[in-house]
């Protein structure tokens, strides 16, 4: 973990309440998609944990919701500005895990950490199918940059105004493959437990006081005794976890 200023290279609506922000820094210390950074904003006491999206030699980039006034501070921030940063925190997906075909099965905002796994899947020669699940076609994004990777992309929305219409299951249930890798809210997760065929990944959504494990406030009980999801996750292997 390294806590630095980074600047911003720009800050962008991707929906109506969807941000896309790249940041310049230090990136040295991502070891794994699916890490996070916990940003710093004036006038908050807690930090905001927002998983990694994308990140190369000199800039990260994130996706976030705006869903409270710390969130739509966010939106007005511009190149002007430089956030205070701890980077990377998490244990991200071990894709060494997966064998052969993996799908990646994201919701909502469970979606940005699913693309840089998927460059990295891509990159080891993996066969790689996306699953991204929304409400609704407005909500969509990152549908056309997972198909510019290479990855086969589903896309399923509840009110079938686009794509497959239900939910993520509803096209999981349909793939062949051989591992799973997953971010989202917790009922999706727990109706990906009740289909899934193979092992796989979780990576737990949940709200973090510290984000390094110092206040055990996003404990989550497993097969091996309580684990801090910023800290010993956010990502779970399956077989770990009870329900």
């Amino acid at each position: 973990m390294n806590s630095a200023y980074y600047d911003i290279v720009y800050n962008k609506p991707l929906t109506k309440d969807i941000y896309e922000m790249k940041l310049k820094g230090d990136t040295s210390h991502i070891t794994a998609p699916g890490q996070f950074i916990n940003i710093k904003l004036d006038g908050f006491y807690l930090r905001r944990p927002i998983s990694i999206c994308d990140y190369d030699g000199e800039t990260i980039t994130i996706i976030y919701k705006v869903v409270g006034q710390g969130t739509a501070d966010m939106t007005k921030l511009d190149e002007s500005n430089r956030l205070d940063v701890l980077c990377a925190l998490g244990n991200g997906f071990d894709t060494s895990k997966c064998s052969g075909k993996a799908v990646l099965i994201g919701g909502g905002v469970g979606v940005p950490p699913m693309y840089n796994l998927c460059k990295k899947l891509l990159a080891e020669g993996k066969d790689v199918t996306v699953i991204l699940g929304f409400n609704t076609k407005d909500e969509i994004f990152y549908e056309n940059e997972f198909k510019a990777l290479g990855a086969k992309v589903f896309v399923s929305t509840v009110d079938g105004s686009y794509g497959t219409k239900g939910f993520v299951t509803d096209v999981l249930k349909d793939i062949d493959y051989d591992y799973f890798f997953t971010c989202g809210p917790m009922p999706m997760f727990k109706a990906i437990e009740k289909i899934a065929k193979t092992s796989g990944q979780y990576s737990f959504e949940e709200r973090m006081g510290c984000g390094f494990g110092a206040c055990m406030g996003c404990s989550c009980k497993t097969k091996y005794g309580n684990k801090r999801i910023c800290r010993d996750g956010p990502v779970l292997e399956r077989e770990e976890i009870i329900w």
